[in-house]
């Protein structure tokens, strides 16, 4: 029996993504157990999942000392580490844990002269499209040998009765993203509900998606908005059991992607938000400038700003919805 310690502190999108591991890892692995060290605000994107055997989490309010204390205290405690984040934090945590110890350790590296050539020069040296879950299993696979491949599963949390009604039949909406770049235009949103009268839509997003609400007014008799009504582990379950959604590059898309959601994602400036698991088709238009950031921070240098997301039409979408729906 293998004990196996994966540490992916954030953030909720990349958290989703490595969870994609953890089916493969276990069936090549049987009887190993799998603990995760994840940052205590996002502890909640791992409860309920019976292929974790341990959560432990990192308080970032305790600083260094509190960081430093806690790799001391998982000394010993494991065969293989597998640093799936890889940066400052995961450092300190891996050089004091394994250090003079047996414990195996496996990185994923970030490719960051990669990253370095194509944000500096625009020279995109990654796979294309490149999918942030195989590479999140790739290392880990190689390093033990395992011949298992991803594929979809359930998300662990399941819905309530009343929302699995409430949601059947609709298409799920997500307008929000952490960066503007990254969100399809509000206008494109509401011309969607238009085109397609003959359907019923849901929205999901935070306490402050305001924005939502003037996509409930096109249609209020046709579009529920729960923005800000529910919690990020109730939203998940609705993206993971949508009958379609419609989302950019987002956590809750890969929660989509994570489930094999039939769907559409729209991807513009982004260069690792692809999805994996194939029921989720990308809309993107061919633009020189993409991708232009990791996660669609910085300034726009098109003439039509945020062109990438302006260019995927409502019409494309809701041409994709009614040969899916129907």
């Amino acid at each position: 029996m293998k004990k196996i310690l994966i540490i992916r502190l954030s953030s909720f999108g990349d958290i989703v993504q490595t969870k994609a591991l953890l089916k493969p890892l276990k069936e090549g692995l049987p009887g190993c157990e799998v603990s995760w060290l994840v940052r205590k605000d996002l502890e909640g994107t791992l409860k309920g999942d019976d292929l974790i055997d341990q959560v432990i989490t990192f308080d970032r309010s305790e600083g260094l000392g509190g960081l430093i204390r806690l790799a001391f205290s998982l000394r010993n405690q494991f065969d293989i580490i597998y640093d799936a984040h890889n940066n400052t934090r995961s450092g300190i945590l891996r050089k004091i844990t394994c250090s003079f110890t047996r414990t195996n350790l496996v990185i994923r590296s970030k490719e960051r002269w990669k990253r370095f050539l194509l944000f500096t020069f625009g020279i995109n040296k990654f796979p294309q499209p490149y999918k942030a879950m195989v590479s999140y299993w790739k290392p880990l696979q190689s390093a033990l040998k395992l011949e298992g491949e991803l594929r979809p599963r359930p998300w662990p949390v399941a819905l309530s009765e009343e929302m699995s009604a409430t949601i059947r039949g609709r298409v799920v909406l997500v307008p929000s993203a952490a960066w503007p770049k990254k969100t399809w235009p509000l206008e494109h949103f509401k011309s969607l509900v238009t085109l397609l009268p003959e359907h019923q839509f849901l929205i999901l997003g935070g306490p402050e998606d305001q924005f939502c609400e003037e996509i409930k007014e096109v249609a209020p008799e046709r579009v529920e908005n729960f923005a800000g009504q529910l919690s990020l582990a109730e939203s998940c379950s609705v993206a993971a059991h949508a009958d379609f959604i419609v989302t950019a590059d987002t956590g809750l898309q890969q929660v989509a992607d994570f489930s094999g959601v039939q769907g559409v994602s729209l991807m513009g400036p982004t260069a690792f938000g692809f999805t994996t698991m194939g029921g989720l088709r990308t809309f993107e238009v061919d633009l020189p400038c993409r991708p232009c950031s990791k996660d669609g921070s910085g300034p726009c240098s098109r003439k039509v700003y945020q062109e990438c997301m302006v260019s995927l039409t409502p019409e494309s979408v809701a041409k994709e919805i009614k040969e899916k729906m129907n």
